[in-house]
């Protein structure tokens, strides 16, 4: 199977010194791919040359604008009509590419995506899902912050969705779904995550209740389903959380001759930690809800990140994400819980 991806080479902080490399990265390990660099052309061609690579499964559309990271997704879909995002996303639309990698603006690639490619028939909302490290692996979690005030309804298709996602992805027959709350009690939470929780337990998929922040990194369920707002803080909370203790672990065994020494008979253990929970192996965040694929990286991703945003990339075109989740929505709509959700009546 022959997977072609269009690949915003513009996009993020770092534009093509980071696209460009982990392009050729991916193109090396994965046979079947084919990549359409879309961007500059002589800013692209110049970092192919220095490393010194060609390939028939590399090709180049050249793009005159590029979307920057601080521009209003407004002005991004009416002013930028052929940036390097824009037309990455054309060529999934057009069918010339099966999906799009970009690392630039969210907010303008979820406003250009949405236009472009069109909701799937049913999806209220499309949203952004990622996995996170947990205890026992990784977990799937969404919305991370493209819809903020999200109704019953559309907490419901997100539990649905990243279900579909964790099936395809992780090849688990029944991951458990959980929704984000602050407690696991039938009586806290807002009326519209007691709406979901009615309708998500009218349906078919692994349904384990409410589950709170420390939920998710202790890997209790396979996906955490949360409003955008809530679930952005928790990322960015995360984060900083990682990057406290590094800092931490560095200040101690740098303290004296003695941590230092300590430090270095720690190193194998320290570099396999690393290794788990570096949060460049997780790049790579899905809108999910779309009628095609479009995957997000980290703004300030470096090649080895970006890379692994090709990946999932490809992963998802092999199991067919979208017509999954198109699947199992429409299943829930003829059973009208969706159409038609039970009331909740507030205390």
């Amino acid at each position: 199977m022959k997977i072609t991806l269009s690949i915003d080479a513009m996009g993020g902080d770092h534009g093509v010194k980071v696209t460009v490399p982990a392009v050729i990265e991916a193109l090396k390990k994965f046979k079947d791919l084919h990549i359409i660099l879309v961007g500059d052309e002589t800013l692209i061609r110049e970092q192919l040359t220095l490393a010194n690579f060609t390939s028939e499964n590399l090709s180049i559309q050249h793009a005159e604008q590029v979307v920057d990271m601080d521009d209003l997704p407004s002005f991004a879909l009416r002013n930028k009509k052929q940036s390097s995002m824009r037309i990455a996303l054309n060529l999934v639309k057009d069918d010339q590419a099966q999906a799009c990698v970009s690392a630039g603006n969210t907010g303008a690639l979820m406003a250009t995506a949405k236009f472009v490619l069109k909701t799937l028939p049913g999806i209220y909302r499309p949203a952004i899902c990622t996995s996170m490290p947990t205890i026992n692996g990784h977990v799937h979690m969404l919305d991370l912050g493209a819809n903020v005030g999200a109704d019953g309804e559309s907490l419901a298709q997100f539990a649905i969705m990243g279900s579909v996602l964790a099936r395809a992805i992780d090849n688990n027959p029944n991951p458990s779904v959980g929704l984000l709350n602050i407690g696991e009690e039938e009586m806290k939470g807002h009326d519209r995550i007691k709406l979901a929780q009615q309708i998500l337990r009218q349906t078919s998929i692994n349904y384990a209740g409410y589950v709170e922040g420390d939920d998710i990194f202790k890997g209790t369920v396979d996906v955490v389903a949360c409003d955008g707002f809530d679930g952005n803080i928790a990322l960015k909370a995360s984060e900083g959380v990682a990057k406290m203790i590094s800092f931490y672990l560095k200040q101690a065994f740098n303290r004296n001759w003695l941590t230092k020494i300590v430090g270095l008979l720690s190193l194998p253990v320290l570099k396999s930690f690393k290794q788990k929970v570096d949060p460049r192996r997780y790049n790579g965040a899905s809108f999910l809800g779309l009628r095609k694929i479009v995957i997000k990286s980290h703004g300030g991703a470096d090649s080895f990140s970006f890379f692994h945003a090709i990946a999932e990339a490809r992963l998802e075109v092999m199991n067919n994400v979208p017509e999954r989740i198109q699947a199992e929505v429409s299943k829930l709509l003829e059973q009208q819980a969706l159409s038609q959700p039970t009331q909740v009546v507030s205390e």
